[in-house]
């Protein structure tokens, strides 16, 4: 989805934490459940193969693209990969839902699970319901795939609900999320400032003009986020 740079530099600009996520609706009283643990171990062995299991790692290289500002990143795929895909996704695009509902699953099977490729999802927030998805998903540790895997299926039902805030906290809780612990995370103002921090790099020094934006290894993609697109670019540096 293209954006408006100007808009996106505006929206919640100035505006506290607070005021940004209570504005999106208020909450109700739900089941208290077992927080999602977190703090896994950086990497596990499929036969021969070492892969990620979504805890965050130190740069892999001093390459601009592969510091991020803010938050580390959380990638799957090969720990000895050749190929790095960096993905910068807001969790309201619906080209972003479409990618990861309709393309992702066969280059995970094909790229990621078997180790040839080191893929990063990174966080790109439009809006506050976006922020409020990043936050939960990051503060479900390991689960932070899966957690933003649920919200990208389910995208038109908490998009469109009366009361937005709510439904994503419904899903949360699918993860352990008590309702006490909702609102400690979405009340988190260095991970606010990690996630504004995050957005400004992109726009400023990687000329992020859309989403999804693909990276790879540290080229831009400039065609369609397609099967096709990114399975040609990938195979040509394997």
């Amino acid at each position: 989805m293209l954006l408006d740079r100007r808009k996106l530099l505006v929206a919640g600009s100035g505006a506290g934490i607070a005021t940004l996520l209570y504005g999106c609706g208020s909450s109700s009283d739900a089941q208290e459940q077992t927080p999602a643990a977190s703090g896994a171990d950086t990497s596990e062995t499929t036969g021969e193969v070492a892969l990620y299991d979504g805890s965050p790692i130190e740069p892999i290289d001093g390459q601009a693209i592969n510091n991020p500002d803010g938050l580390q990143d959380r990638p799957l795929g090969g720990v000895n990969a050749n190929v790095t895909v960096i993905e910068y996704v807001s969790p309201t695009c619906p080209h972003c839902a479409n990618f990861h509902v309709t393309v992702y699953p066969r280059l995970k099977e094909e790229y990621v699970d078997t180790g040839n490729v080191r893929w990063i999802v990174r966080p790109f927030r439009r809006n506050v319901l976006d922020l409020a998805v990043f936050m939960v998903a990051e503060a479900a540790g390991s689960a932070y795939h899966d957690v933003l895997s649920a919200y990208m299926a389910s995208q038109n039902q908490w998009m469109t609900a009366d009361n937005p805030r709510q439904a994503i906290f419904e899903i949360a809780q699918q993860f352990g999320f008590t309702q006490e612990r909702f609102e400690e995370v979405l009340t988190d103002e260095e991970m606010f400032a990690a996630l504004e921090s995050m957005r400004e790099q992109a726009l400023n020094q990687f000329g992020l003009l859309g989403t999804p934006t693909f990276y790879i290894n540290g080229q831009r993609l400039e065609s369609n986020a397609t099967f096709e697109a990114l399975s040609s670019e990938i195979e040509a540096r394997l």
